[in-house]
């Protein structure tokens, strides 16, 4: 739930500084901010599900990138049906929906690179008989 949390408030901080920058007004574009992120963060949490629990994605979770692709996806299109329904304004929502998760995108990439290098960490710093039943 950590990881979650860190992303959201990243996540954030990233659709508000978009949304006011598009829209040039603090009422949607928060309103955006709080809806878009939320909606995504839900997403992510069910993204890390699936990517941990199918076989054939748990074996892939070191190709961060094909990771990234993956949530890149979703959030995409998150982000404009959010966009649209709050401005009514297909291009906005397009906008919106190749900005903000380009650039949360990116964030994710090194986020998920900081929580790999974490377990990793942790892992390592188990006692031998821990770290066989973990695996």
């Amino acid at each position: 739930m950590k990881k979650t949390l860190t992303f959201a408030a990243l996540h954030f901080t990233i659709a508000l500084s978009v949304a006011y920058a598009l829209t040039g007004d603090l009422l949607i574009g928060s309103l955006i901010a709080m809806i878009e992120p939320s909606v995504n963060t839900v997403a992510f949490y069910f993204h890390e599900k699936v990517w941990q629990r199918v076989p054939a994605l748990k074996a892939r979770q070191h190709l961060t990138q094909w990771k990234t692709a993956s949530f890149a996806t979703v959030h995409f299109s998150v982000a404009f049906t959010v966009v649209y329904l709050l401005t009514g304004d297909a291009f906005v929502g397009g906008i919106m929906a190749l900005l903000e998760p380009s650039l949360n995108s990116v964030a994710y990439y090194f986020h998920e690179k900081v929580w790999l290098r974490r377990s990793e960490k942790h892992v390592s710093a188990m006692p031998s008989f821990c770290v066989h039943q973990h695996a």
